[in-house]
């Protein structure tokens, strides 16, 4: 078998990013002569019709949907075959992955409500993972992301998350948020 179909068969397989020192070891091939393999496939298939794409993420090479083919992975999402996180388990995501390393207390206090049921499945599909435990009193775990996290957003590091401030809300909107609600749950205006 040549080269590039080796490379494909493989990252066809993957369940990660596969880094290109380990390819070339598995397929006894000099790294340059796979970095141009994987670099010229990669930019094959960016401009051919195909529903795939392959990246260099998270240290390796991984192959994925283009973003095209959303409206036909989302239906497929939705059949018995798909499986989806539920909002509570996106957000606890979002708080570990934008303020990690943290406790499953401090994710709570941050939600407003017990996170360790999303917890225990952000932990199963391998998006989070216990790094540790703080030597504080009952030494509750610490959680980060995982380099499957990385992998699933299509990102290299987590220097590439947007920026929070970039959602945040106006100040002045921040101010009425942080103020109790007046009658009947609405909330204060800004306006004197």
């Amino acid at each position: 078998m040549n080269t590039p179909a080796a490379l494909e068969a493989i990252l066809f397989v993957a369940e990660h990013p596969v880094p290109e020192s380990e390819l070339a070891q598995v397929l006894e091939t000099p790294l340059t002569a796979v970095r141009e393999v994987l670099t010229d496939w990669a930019r094959q298939l960016e401009v051919d019709d195909r529903g795939i794409a392959l990246r260099h993420v998270a240290g390796g090479w991984r192959l994925y949907t283009k973003p095209e083919a959303l409206p036909y992975l989302e239906r497929f999402a939705t059949t018995d075959g798909g499986a989806r996180l539920s909002p509570a388990a996106l957000e606890v995501l979002a708080v570990v992955a934008y303020r990690q390393p943290v406790t499953r207390g401090q994710i709570s206090e941050l939600r407003g409500v017990d996170s360790a049921s999303a917890l225990r499945t952000l932990v199963r599909r391998g998006l989070i993972a216990e790094e540790g435990r703080l030597s504080t009193p009952g030494h509750p775990a610490i959680y980060g992301t995982t380099g499957r996290f990385l992998e699933a957003l299509g990102m290299a590091s987590l220097a590439e998350l947007p920026p929070l401030t970039d959602h945040m809300p106006a100040p002045e909107m921040a101010e009425a948020l942080d103020r109790p609600p007046t009658r009947s749950g609405e909330l204060p205006t800004t306006e004197g």
